[in-house]
């Protein structure tokens, strides 16, 4: 097939490009890399050999987006393209609308105008909330606590909406729980502008230099060791799921909505000292504030998809951190020469 995919030189999608390539599809990535790099995908035909072609536009400029799907016979879209920073959302909660949620509706507009109806889209766990109980299932309560967490539950109303309007369409929605690591190789990896939101890579910058210390935010959930637990899964099993979804639902019309983690939980010095370990060396930390916005715990059941995608996360804590350690010692200053 030849899948389009948004957002393809970020973070997960130049890891879903490797494995997509891998399994013999033919790619169009559609990136306006406001929080990526071309040379992403410069890697990622190092480590895979296929057709891929990298279009830079953003996805909100629905006339250029459907020329893409007038001059490409795309079979399906991968999106990914979104920004993702639960931070960053509280400060700037009109822009992640406007892109996440404007953007997904200039790329559906797109879509139809193509005649392309087969979607996979990049939700996320936060649509949960805070989860009155771990773990976590997909027949859950829907809500969240953060302006990022609310555009990707906006998202993914409209798809089941859309679904439900023109049984045409196949709509799956990946809630992904906590991405880390990097490929193997050490080509490809996290890259973030600034100072990190996420936790890895944070530590991935103290390791190396560039930060002076992990920031704890609390030491005072109701968890074993009173910092926040979240369940990590290495970022090429995560790939490797939506490659299973696009498998098993490109021609299977409904709406389809699936957890994919781990199904266990990692508390934030847990994953420091996972990290020492990968990288033989001691990682300071001090405790400061809560970040609003923040839960204590939150982990998934990710049964739904070992039955019906045939879908597992196989790759361990250890694996994680020394990939993700293998991209950071390898790269220091990320995708820039």
């Amino acid at each position: 097939m030849k899948i389009l995919v948004t957002g393809g030189a970020g973070y997960i999608g130049s890891h879903t490009c490797v494995e997509l390539l891998e399994a013999g599809h033919d790619l169009v990535v559609v990136d306006n890399l406001c929080n990526s790099k071309a040379a992403a995908i410069d890697r990622v035909l190092e480590i895979a050999d296929g057709s891929l072609r990298l279009i830079e536009l953003d996805i909100r400029d629905t006339a250029a987006l459907t020329e893409v799907f007038q001059s490409e016979r795309v079979d399906a879209v991968i999106h990914f393209a979104g920004l993702k920073a639960v931070g960053e959302s509280t400060d700037l909660p009109v822009e992640y609308y406007d892109n996440n949620v404007g953007g997904t509706i200039s790329l559906l507009q797109a879509m139809d105008a193509g005649d392309v109806r087969t979607i996979v889209f990049s939700s996320s766990a936060t649509v949960y909330g805070d989860p009155h109980q771990v773990p976590i299932t997909e027949d859950f309560p829907l809500t969240a606590t953060n302006p990022y967490g609310w555009s990707k539950l906006m998202v993914e109303q409209v798809l089941k909406d859309l679904q439900a309007s023109d049984e045409r369409w196949s709509i799956t929605l990946l809630r992904y729980f906590n991405p880390v690591g990097a490929h193997p190789s050490g080509l490809i990896g996290e890259d973030p502008n600034g100072i990190p939101n996420n936790l890895m890579p944070y530590i991935s910058q103290v390791a190396i230099g560039k930060l002076d210390r992990l920031r704890v935010f609390g030491d005072d959930y109701p968890t074993r060791d009173g910092t926040g637990v979240r369940d990590y899964i290495h970022v090429v099993d995560l790939a490797q799921g939506h490659l299973a979804a696009l498998d098993t639902h490109a021609t299977t019309p409904g709406a389809h909505i699936y957890n994919l983690g781990t199904g266990s939980g990692v508390s934030v010095l847990e994953m420091r000292a996972a990290f020492e370990e990968a990288c033989e060396q001691a990682i300071p930390y001090e405790i400061v504030d809560r970040r609003p916005g923040d839960i204590a715990e939150c982990w998934a059941d990710p049964s739904r998809a070992r039955v019906a995608l045939n879908w597992q996360a196989t790759k361990s804590l250890m694996d994680m951190t020394r990939d993700g350690w293998r991209w950071q010692s390898r790269n220091p200053d990320g995708y820039q020469e």
